[in-house]
């Protein structure tokens, strides 16, 4: 059975997005890549941004590094949590602009390969048609 999703789902409003169903990402315009993406060491491990070495020492200095390299906006001491940086446009810094995919697919993030089963609404996207959207792309 073809779905057809007839409104266009708002980022901020949960309310708005479309239970996801196998095959949606094929046809959406990567809207999750827009969300602020939390990430762990582990993460940051298999993304290849911190060796197993450097994981061992002080976490502030792995994300002040990180900061600078502007790979990483935030960091919570007490969470342990980092916030990947985004562009100016507000997608994800992985997201490949041309095909909306992922440059680190086999390497993302927990918070990504969980996505949608958790996260703001579990079940749901906030899925936005390639077809449909004219987003202007920004850098």
């Amino acid at each position: 059975m073809k779905h057809t999703l007839c409104h266009r789902s708002e980022l901020d409003d949960t309310r708005t997005w479309h239970r996801f169903h196998k095959g949606m990402c094929d046809e959406c315009h990567a809207c999750c890549c827009t969300m602020p993406v939390e990430v762990w060491l582990p993460d940051l491990i298999r993304m290849g941004l911190v060796d197993e070495f450097e994981a061992e020492g002080p976490a502030k200095q792995i994300a002040k590094r990180l900061t600078q390299a502007r790979v990483v906006d935030q960091f919570n001491h007490a969470s342990g949590v980092f916030i990947l940086a985004r562009r100016a446009n507000g997608d994800c810094i992985y997201l490949t602009r041309d095909t909306r995919r992922c440059s680190i697919y086999e390497q993302r993030p927990q918070t990504c390969r969980n996505h949608p089963q958790k996260g703001p609404r579990p079940g749901f996207c906030a899925f936005r048609s390639k077809r449909t959207d004219t987003s202007p792309a920004e850098d």
